[in-house]
């Protein structure tokens, strides 16, 4: 377990499942239920966890659509999911692990051992369960959140007019400001770049680009942390940035995630908004 992690591949994990927690974190944007789709079937002893109830609180003005839970709300979903910090975590998704970063991300500040499946549920090529999965309930010890990986709209701000790099990681389209149902207003943060999450991936298997690939994808911010910034992603609600985050981790370099994102800047009129890409 030494080299645990961030990512885990189907056959590692299918030696491993009496030595691993394994939570299932569909969720999906076009109103499908994930704990319906995980009734229908889940990685034998997978847990499934819910991002509107477990890993989010409520949300609001400011602090976005998927603003963090306090620290005492996540200790009592991770217990109540029988979950207490003390094996490693595997997360998985049926999109390439763009939901299952989130919860990656949360155990990860909290110091605590977790990965992302590789290529996800559908890489998975072993037993499928249905139905429900009991669990004991434990004890999750209370972890504050650690500030420093954190960032609200003011530090964004104040970090692009320093240099640090900032990273969009929605859909290019979104970026670029086209329509659509899900932001509040069209566009992006100004100077952001456009570093769509779903690009981290293989079209074909869903699994992490190589390093290489991922080295050449991430050039922009590496050299940018090579004369001292520190990249910050964001996204829609700082869920699928947390993709980007684990991309960058597998490169050795450590960001910080703006939770409030799209959903709490796009929806203050006090913030400005970029549209295009900068080269019309």
């Amino acid at each position: 377990m030494e080299a645990f992690g961030p990512i885990v591949d189907v056959e590692w994990l299918s030696g491993s499942l009496d030595d691993v927690h394994v939570f299932d974190s569909r969720s999906y944007l076009d109103g499908r239920s994930g704990r319906d789709e995980f009734a229908r079937g889940h990685i034998a002893g997978a847990v499934f966890v819910e991002l509107d109830t477990d890993l989010a609180a409520p949300p609001s003005q400011p602090g976005g659509r998927h603003p963090f839970p306090t620290a005492e709300h996540f200790a009592e979903a991770m217990g109540r999911l029988g979950y207490d910090g003390s094996r490693p975590a595997v997360v998985y998704d049926d999109v390439g692990g763009g939901m299952a970063a989130r919860l990656w991300f949360m155990l990860r500040l909290l110091d605590l051992p977790a990965a992302v499946l590789d290529g996800g549920l559908q890489a998975w090529r072993w037993e499928i369960d249905t139905g429900p999965n009991p669990v004991d309930p434990v004890t999750f010890e209370v972890r504050p959140w650690p500030t420093d990986r954190l960032v609200e709209a003011d530090d964004v701000a104040r970090r692009l007019e320093s240099g640090d790099v900032v990273m969009d990681a929605r859909s290019h389209s979104r970026y670029l400001g086209k329509e659509n149902r899900i932001d509040p207003r069209f566009g992006h943060i100004p100077g952001a770049i456009s570093m769509a999450w779903e690009d981290n991936i293989d079209d074909f298997t869903g699994a992490y680009l190589s390093r290489d690939e991922l080295a050449q994808r991430y050039r922009t911010v590496t050299r940018s942390v090579a004369t001292g910034g520190r990249p910050i992603a964001y996204c829609g609600s700082g869920v699928t940035a947390c993709h980007d985050l684990l991309a960058l981790e597998l490169l050795g370099v450590e960001a910080d995630l703006y939770v409030g994102s799209w959903s709490e800047w796009g929806a203050d009129e006090t913030r400005p908004v970029e549209t295009g890409d900068g080269t019309d």
